[in-house]
């Protein structure tokens, strides 16, 4: 039945002649007839072999309508780009005038997804109809897939405009004005902003964003004379702070202009017409004077403008004040603990910062904490505004932290108000993203959309992966949206971001370039309408790559990472070798589930002796194995004891410690130093399997923990006492040698471990501030070098902080020893010993702590002093004898018990 239903095409492909008059004849209907035999080739699942047929017989008849139309809708089903044989169909019957057919080969072709041919023919096809409906509706779908089209963007714009739909209007402008400055039309880009200066000169950060692309794109000069045009708008209304901005923005560009500054001198009298030395202060900085660099008269202008009676002023050391008076040449402040201070205005200027009468730090000086409290808490969009508007780069989560906690909100207050807070910067249009810094947020004066919030959040990352995650959920939010692609520009220069990767011509393939790759065929495979008609062929990137694992270890997103795998998988014959080099670098049970689904046994377990046998270099996989594969079949089929794996990982847990020690790579050492010690320690595996081994394993492997010297002295203690109980035989090497105990540092009870927390945390948060309040303080007295008190000032931060030094580092060194981890089966740490002096004939008693609880007048001595050492791990009833400082000691023990950690320490 499948090859009478090729004969059978074949034969119609054979009968077709092609005339005029054949093309005049046909109608809608015979292309329904051939969607039914379509249909029928699909349900025989012979459309391969129908496609050959058609290819065969384009090849000697290329105007074929038959095969052109079948060969097309196969190809376009088969989600294929090449559409070339529909086109050729369209403008066929285009030709012809043959607009039924035309529009529905158009509607054909979008059945499969947007395209922009289809759509561009669909609308003219409409307008031959005199459908003037229809055409706008298609062009509105044409403008969110072609993104270089921006005449139509004008139009559908100045129709609404006609409507007397504003808003959509708008929306349509600033669209066609992005699409005129990629295309660097001025004349379009100048009549547009005139347009949108007219509707909307509120919308400043519009206008500023669209010039700054103006000047990089164009030319500065064309972006001044832009600006130029919008400034009147806002002198008119006597807008002074806005019309500053823009003559401030003139002057960036050209700080030579000298009607811009002119301009922002008239602008600076009318918003300070009010201010008592306006005009000595415009003297003074030399503003109206051309020699003078613009915008260092500027920033003298407005320093000295904002000192003013009634206004906030900021000192480091005297916190928030109000100005009192101020004279020609000396200035009255009160400051919360020193009323009517006085200082010259020269010193007030360099001294002090103005606040604005809604800053965060003025609010917290004068507003009862409660009330402020109170409205932080039932409305945290103020809150937001009030921090962020505050700071002059915006702040980001923890900076927003530090202002309200503890001052504001408790710790436990602000965790569920801070997840609101998040929420609301992620979705509220009226916050944005810092355009230099993607961690800070700001607030807006206009709404922004989601989309433009992501955009400019990509502008500001500063690493390319950081731009795959932001493009990631760009995508995800435009998809799920109702007005999908109403923003969609904005994708369309993320997207052309990762495609100059491709377009660049690299003499090298980095990871870079792969990731790009990977991305865009992606985008591409959901929206077929941005192929950028480059080669994205994988198994041609892939050998083009010279040092696959660098490159692979470099891609810093896992999704990409697996999307790399799965094309490696299917586009290149030794896919399973390379799961085994590539695993190190993807740590998933993916990679081991797709050999094992393959039947690729040898190359599981090739992957699992490269890692075991180079654990050195690949300390992260090793250790990634012992946690989720490590099993008896797997060692039985690796002829590997349980044993060497956990003497590996001991190893790896010396050399994690030291390379944290010399500053190596920090923290992935850490979080692998971690994962090891859980492994072992916390989760038991070397103690199950040392109390199940024989006497001379435990000996062996518990001396290797002892050499590892910075692993915490209570894990090694605890090991110890366990292999003890289970061994009471067994003797550890150099167990003699008591100067060994705790090398790495020392213990200590948790009350004296919190007692110096508090200490450390006093002299950061209370010594150390009043010091530096101290030596501002000191510097106004004058000149240092005969200055008594700023030395005694420095000389106390001094000591400050080499005993905070001292003290964090201690603190570090210092491991918790809890009640009941005490091994009062010996004498040790956290133990109460009775000694029988056997020269004095009595009974002696000592508590055992540390050097921090060490009180020898109450009989409490340190473990690390000359008696503690000689009495460490001695047990009831041995008889001991040894000299400290030429006296010589004779102790028998009577008795070991656990101390009280709440009365001795």
């Amino acid at each position: 039945m499948s090859d009478q239903l090729v004969e059978s095409i074949v034969e119609r492909l054979n009968e077709e002649k092609w005339t005029r008059a054949t093309l005049n004849n046909y109608t809608v209907t015979n292309f329904h007839e051939l969607d039914e035999l379509i249909q029928q080739v699909y349900d025989a699942e012979q459309q391969d072999e129908v496609l050959e047929a058609c290819e065969e017989h384009l090849a000697h008849t290329p105007n074929s309508i038959v095969a052109l139309y079948v060969s097309g809708i196969i190809k376009i089903t088969e989600q294929s780009v090449d559409d070339a044989n529909l086109v050729s169909l369209i403008e066929i019957f285009s030709d012809n005038r043959k607009w039924g057919i035309v529009r529905y080969l158009c509607e054909r072709i979008l059945d499969f997804g947007e395209n922009k041919f289809a759509l561009r023919t669909l609308a003219e096809t409409y307008n031959n109809e005199n459908q003037p409906e229809k055409v706008h509706e298609t062009w509105e779908r044409l403008i969110r897939v072609d993104y270089d089209e921006a005449d139509i963007v004008k139009q559908l714009a100045a129709k609404k405009e006609d409507d007397a739909d504003l808003d959509e209007a708008i929306r349509y402008y600033k669209k066609a004005l992005h699409r005129y400055i990629n295309h660097r039309s001025f004349a379009n880009i100048k009549e547009i902003w005139h347009k949108l200066v007219r509707m909307c000169p509120q919308e400043t950060e519009f206008f500023a964003h669209a010039e700054r692309r103006i000047a990089k794109m164009i030319s500065e000069e064309r972006a001044i004379q832009l600006l130029e045009d919008l400034y009147p708008q806002f002198k008119t209304r006597e807008h002074w702070k806005t019309g500053i901005d823009i003559l401030k923005r003139i002057l960036g560009y050209d700080p030579r202009n000298p009607w811009a500054r002119k301009e922002i001198i008239e602008c600076y009298r009318s918003l300070y017409a009010h201010h008592s030395h306006l005009e000595e202060y415009i003297k003074l900085s030399n503003l109206n004077q051309s020699w003078r660099n613009v915008h260092d008269a500027i920033a003298d202008f407005e320093k000295h403008i904002s000192f003013d009676k009634g206004n906030f002023v900021y000192h480091r050391s005297w916190g928030v004040g109000l100005i009192r008076d101020i004279g020609s040449d000396e200035i009255t402040i009160d400051f919360v603990k020193k009323r009517g201070h006085t200082m010259s205005l020269k010193m007030a200027v360099s001294a002090l910062t103005i606040l604005p009468k809604n800053h965060i730090w003025v609010l917290k000086s004068t507003t009862p904490k409660e009330k402020l409290r109170k409205q932080v808490k039932t409305d945290p969009a103020w809150a937001l505004r009030i921090v962020l508007g505050s700071m002059e780069d915006g702040a980001d989560i923890k900076k927003i932290k530090s202002e309200l906690v503890p001052s504001v909100l408790s710790p436990s207050e602000w965790t569920s108000w801070s997840s609101k807070a998040r929420e609301m910067l992620r979705t509220d249009e009226s916050f944005g993203i810092h355009p230099r810094k993607p961690d800070h947020y700001v607030v807006r004066d206009q709404p922004i959309t989601f989309e433009e919030k992501v955009f400019n959040k990509f502008q500001a990352a500063r690493g390319f992966f950081d731009r795959v995650k932001i493009i990631g959920e760009f995508m995800r939010q435009i998809e799920n949206r109702d007005n999908a692609g109403a923003d969609a520009d904005y994708f369309q220069e993320m997207f052309d971001y990762f495609v100059a990767y491709l377009k660049g011509g690299q003499r090298q393939v980095n990871e870079y370039v792969v990731a790009s790759n990977l991305l865009v065929r992606r985008i591409v495979a959901n929206h077929p309408y941005l192929n950028p008609d480059i080669d994205l062929d994988f198994r041609t990137l892939f050998e083009s790559i010279e040092n696959v694992e660098q490159v692979f270890a470099g891609i810093e997103n896992v999704d990409l990472k697996r999307e790399f795998l799965h094309q490696l998988r299917n586009h290149v014959k030794g896919w399973a070798e390379w799961y085994v080099r590539l695993f190190p670098y993807f740590l998933n049970r993916e990679v081991i589930s797709e050999l094992e689904e393959a039947d690729r046994q040898e190359e599981v377990r090739k992957l699992y002796r490269n890692v075991i046998d180079n654990y050195r270099d690949y300390r992260e996989a090793y250790v990634w194995i012992c946690r989720n594969s490590l099993n008896e079949q797997l060692l039985a089929d690796l002829r590997l004891s349980y044993e060497k794996m956990l003497i590996n990982l001991i190893h790896l847990l010396d050399i994690t410690f030291r390379d944290i020690s010399n500053k190596k790579d920090v923290a992935h050492n850490r979080k692998l130093n971690k994962q090891i010690q859980t492994f072992l320690f916390k989760d038991e595996h070397l103690l199950r399997y040392v109390l199940e081994a024989d006497e001379d394993a435990a000996q062996r492997l518990f001396t290797l923990v002892e050499d590892v010297k910075e692993l915490d002295p209570s894990v090694k203690l605890s090991l110890r006492h366990r292999i003890k109980e289970r061994y009471p035989s067994i003797r550890f090497m150099g167990e003699d040698d008591r100067s060994r105990v705790n090398r790495g540092g020392f213990i200590v009870t948790p009350k004296q471990y919190e007692q110096k927390q508090r200490e450390l945390q006093h002299i950061h948060d209370v010594e150390v501030p009043n010091s530096s309040k101290e030596i501002a303080a000191a510097r106004e007295y004058g000149d240092l070098r005969e200055n008594a008190e700023y030395k005694a000032a420095k000389e106390r931060q001094d000591h400050l902080n080499n005993t905070a030094a001292r003290l964090k580092d201690e603190l570090e060194r210092a491991t918790v020893m809890q009640p009941h981890e005490v091994d009062s089966n010996v004498i040790s740490f956290g133990t109460v010993v009775k000694l029988y002096n056997k020269r004095t004939k009595e009974t002696e008693e000592y508590t055992i702590l540390g050097p921090w609880e060490s009180d020898p007048e109450r009989s409490i001595i340190s473990y690390q002093s000359p008696l503690g050492i000689e009495l460490y791990n001695h047990k009831a009833g041995d008889e001991l004898h040894f000299v400290i400082n030429d006296r010589t000691y004779s102790y028998r023990v009577e008795d070991i018990r656990p101390a009280d950690f709440n009365k001795v320490s």
